[in-house]
């Protein structure tokens, strides 16, 4: 069964793939003001994704084999490589930050 946030899940689970992302950067990029776009809650309890902690780092981001189960089972690539500028200038992204319209767009309260 496929969610209404499954597009947008997929897009953050391959944003995750490209390369190593801080927790801080993954909030920054996806936070969203709107209750129902749950987007980055929805992949954690799904077990998409998990933060690691390491002493002395900043906490990091990273696919589960959930998560690259996920992208390959919907065609999408688990561990794309591309260069930063490259991954950051990708649609749907803007800048490299997710433009505020994808989010709010769908948000109807």
């Amino acid at each position: 069964m496929q969610n209404d946030l499954d597009p947008l899940i997929l897009d953050l689970l391959e944003w995750i793939a490209r390369e190593p992302r801080s927790h801080a950067e993954v909030i920054d990029v996806w936070r969203t003001s709107c209750p129902r776009l749950t987007v980055w809650e929805d992949a954690m309890d799904r077990g998409f994704a998990v933060r690691e902690h390491e002493r002395g780092r900043e906490t990091m981001v990273r696919l589960t084999a959930t998560g690259r189960d996920f992208l390959r089972a919907h065609g999408r690539v688990a561990n794309v490589n591309v260069t930063a500028d490259a991954a950051r200038s990708g649609a749907p992204f803007a800048g490299g930050r997710i433009a505020a319209p994808v989010y709010f767009a769908h948000c109807a309260i």
